[in-house]
Formats: structure tokens, sequence, C-alpha cells
């Protein structure tokens, strides 16, 4: 009956830690945003996937010493923790990964549409460019 008690706590205990880290980091970076003005944090995404992947794998850890251990309540509660933070750490990537390509496809649609304008602004001209000017001062 004490190991059953010892294994319940032990696994509300560490799922209460993790989640308070993660918490307590997810506070701090919405801080650095607020006193930003809400623009851009330099670093905020790497050190949001590190966090996730280091929360992932030290829950898989504790939850694979608690197997050896033989605690499976705990071994279960942290093995669903490192799965949920692993989720999180795939869909943020995701989510990067989409913002990262859209902005990629927009920026090459954009030199493309600049670069056909040159070149019917030179076609239409009848002769080749004209020298580039000097700066006036």
């Amino acid at each position: 009956m004490t190991k059953w008690v010892l294994d319940a706590g032990l696994a509300i205990l560490l799922a209460g830690l993790e989640v308070a880290a993660l918490v307590a980091f997810l506070f701090v970076e919405g801080m650095k945003k607020w006193a930003a003005k809400q623009g851009p944090v330099p670093g905020e995404t790497s050190r949001f996937f590190l966090v996730l992947s280091a929360g992932s794998a030290s829950s898989a850890l504790i939850g694979y010493g608690s197997s050896r251990a033989g605690l499976p309540v705990a071994c279960a509660s942290q093995a669903v923790l490192a799965a949920l933070l692993t989720l999180l750490l795939i869909l943020g990537a995701a989510t990067e990964c989409g913002k990262r390509i859209s902005r990629h496809r927009y920026r090459r649609r954009l030199r493309r549409q600049r670069r056909r304008w040159h070149e019917s602004r030179r076609e239409g001209s009848g002769h080749a460019p004209a020298p580039a000017r000097r700066r006036q001062r």
C-alpha cells in the first residue's frame, strides 16, 4: 500500500513540477514580448524548441527511471508528459517551417515580378539601358 501511495504521489509531484516549469518559462517569454511592445524577441523560437526538447527528453528519462524502480504510475504519467511535449514540439516546428516556406515563396515571387518589370521597361524603351548616374551632392 505504501508503494502505491509513493508511486501516485511521485507521479503527481513530478508532473506538477514539469507543468509549473513550463508555465514559468512561458510567463517569462510573455514578459519579454510585453517589454518589447509585442515586437519580435530575438531567439524566441529557438528557446521554445530547446525547452520543449529538453522537457520531453527529461520526462522520457524520468519515466525510464521510474519503470526501472518499479513505479508504474509515475512511469505512465512521465510517458504521457513526454508524448505531449513532443507533440507540442512537432506542431511548433511544423508551424515555423510553414511560415518560413511561405515567406520564401513570397519573396521569390516578388523578385520574379521585379525582374519581369525591369525587363519590360528595358524592352519597351527600344535602346540599351542608361548608364548609372552618379549621386549629386
